[in-house]
């Protein structure tokens, strides 16, 4: 199996390719949601039969015990930047890999907790951010570990997001800017510095640094975090 094309560490980062261990209900969500919007994944459980069930579905998986700090860098998993572990009913499985991939030099583990305390475990021992979702909250997650948003919500193929704003809109009103032609999105607040989202309207000025309250349908709003990432 070939591994996903990385990018080189730097200061930031990179969300291109995202290691997602652990293919339970969550950890698939999430490694779906990521190959759909054009990032590559190498998803990791340690179970064979689960690996070969998503064998067709994603381009990189693989069995491996990601417990083991051995195992994760024969698979490459030092080159990552990003790692999500879906691993949640297991504790000890889901702390010692967030050790392993720390040990291996990667910069953003995000962790799954089922509990308060699994949460404060992973916490102390490092994991950049712990969450705690069902599946249905693996497409956000997504879209926050790629850095395209800050937020998002989807209620049945619309979406609400927390986004910037393109670098051509930058000094132009929102209706200058022609953005629910080009993209089919409507502007409803936006934010300029540590001020409080205000309601946005034709007249409103978009600035450099501004952030952004989108919404739309859910491909549309995507397409527009994209841009302006």
């Amino acid at each position: 199996m070939a591994s996903p094309t990385l990018s080189k560490p730097g200061k930031k980062p990179s969300r291109d390719s995202v290691l997602v261990i652990g293919l339970g209900r969550f950890g698939y969500a999430v490694a779906r949601s990521l190959t759909h919007i054009g990032h590559e994944v190498l998803a990791v459980d340690e179970r064979a039969d689960i690996v070969q069930r998503y064998a067709s579905e994603f381009t990189h998986v693989i069995a491996a015990d990601s417990t083991d700090t051995e195992a994760l860098r024969q698979i490459g998993a030092e080159q990552f930047d990003v790692a999500v572990v879906g691993i949640g009913t297991d504790l000890e499985a889901s702390v010692l890999t967030v050790l392993s991939l720390l040990d291996l030099g990667v910069e953003e583990v995000w962790a799954k907790a089922i509990s308060g305390k699994h949460a404060a475990i992973l916490e102390r021992v490092g994991a950049t951010h712990v969450i705690r979702p069902e599946s249905q909250m693996g497409k956000r997650v997504a879209h926050l570990v790629t850095g395209t948003m800050t937020d998002f919500v989807e209620f049945d193929g619309f979406a609400i997001a927390r986004t910037s704003i393109p670098d051509d809109f930058i000094g132009k009103t929102l209706k200058d800017t022609g953005l629910r032609h080009e993209y089919g999105v409507t502007i409803v607040a936006v934010k300029s510095g540590p001020g409080d989202f205000q309601y946005a309207g034709a007249d409103t000025v978009v600035r450099q640094g501004d952030e952004l309250i989108v919404s739309g349908p859910t491909t549309k709003v995507e397409r527009f975090a994209a841009d302006a990432s």
